[in-house]
């Protein structure tokens, strides 16, 4: 029998609402929220805001698209957490408004296995390849890193995770100093194809384990452009696409590093990225080399399941439905990764 799940998410500044039939993706619908450009980062109380605006027409879109009523959803599938609370609460409460309403079912998900998961998504029109379980998972967003082992949809184990910043945040606060617009991350990815990655050399960190740190190489980063500055006021500018090479390959082998390290200690050798920063175009290029170099087999998510989406949340929920784990009404949205363990 086949399982129609809809998907919510409102984790941060993107409002999402996605159909899944079974693992076949029937819509995607996501509204960005631009206003947080001028602020450069995202403002908590204006994303809360723009997901109230917006829910309503992208679950109606979604819908539409997908050519269903709501009377053949099967559950509702939302992101619980983690996130900003005032932005999840909106997705949470209209989940919970829309199952009174139809008697449809709940289903909560986190967040980051919902990124993880997204590997398992196909389209009406073709079949993309999946890796086979348990297959190791690096996860890299702008507020986690984390390296994952996935032995089936239901059971993942953190083997990593950063002790400080995200790779994301790398990229982001980094950017911000240079001057370059937000989110960041896109910016340096498009202004390294243009600059020399030896150009300079930043702090790579000492970290046992399987863990990450980015801590370390933003310090190193600025003081590099302060002690340059001081001495040449026009440094950032005339230098700008080095800088960004040279940031970018850094942050790729501190994250490869690891993520070699886990697979040769596990013998797993179906290897996945996911997250925003599986768009960046050098750690793509970087571990399907890498792969091939050892004889991995890579998996990189389409562009548009690397960020913040629905389909992935109703992927989520698809296999908790499957196991009948249903969200009672009275749940609430959490901020923390650590509330959902």
């Amino acid at each position: 029998m086949d399982i129609t799940i809809l998907g919510i998410e409102s984790s941060c500044d993107d409002t999402s609402a996605a159909v899944l039939r079974n693992n076949v993706l029937l819509s995607n619908v996501i509204a960005s929220q631009a206003v947080h450009v001028k602020y450069g980062g995202v403002i908590p109380e204006l994303a809360s805001r723009a997901h109230q605006q917006n829910i309503v027409p992208v679950v109606d879109t979604a819908l539409k698209e997908a050519g269903i009523g709501v009377d053949q959803i099967d559950a509702i599938a939302f992101t619980r957490g983690p996130g900003l609370v005032g932005s999840l609460l909106v997705g949470v409460s209209f989940a919970k408004g829309l199952s009174l309403a139809q008697r449809i079912p709940m289903v909560e998900v986190n967040h980051l296995q919902g990124h993880i998961l997204s590997h398992l998504i196909d389209l009406p029109d073709r079949t993309l390849p999946h890796p086979e379980f348990p297959f190791l998972c690096l996860l890299v967003s702008g507020g986690h890193t984390q390296i994952v082992r996935v032995d089936s949809p239901a059971s993942m184990e953190i083997l990593g995770t950063t002790i400080d910043d995200a790779a994301g945040e790398a990229f982001d606060k980094c950017a911000k100093v240079m001057g370059l617009p937000y989110p960041g991350g896109p910016v340096i990815d498009r202004l390294a194809a243009e600059g020399d990655p030896q150009a300079f050399r930043f702090a790579h960190p000492r970290v046992e384990g399987f863990d990450y740190s980015f801590s370390g190489l933003k310090t190193s980063f600025l003081y590099t452009l302060r002690d340059a500055v001081a001495a040449e006021p026009d440094f950032i500018e005339r230098h700008k696409a080095d800088l960004c090479a040279s940031l970018q390959t850094t942050i790729i082998e501190i994250l490869l590093k690891q993520l070699v390290r886990a697979a040769r200690e596990t013998g797993i050798r179906d290897i996945a990225i996911a997250g925003g920063v599986s768009a960046n175009s050098g750690l793509r290029n970087a571990i399907a080399a890498e792969g091939r170099k050892r004889g991995w087999r890579t998996f990189l998510p389409e562009l548009k399941f690397t960020t913040d989406n629905a389909a992935m949340i109703a992927m989520a929920g698809y296999h908790r439905y499957l196991k009948g784990e249903f969200a009672s009404l009275d749940i609430a949205p959490v901020a923390r990764l650590e509330e959902l363990l």
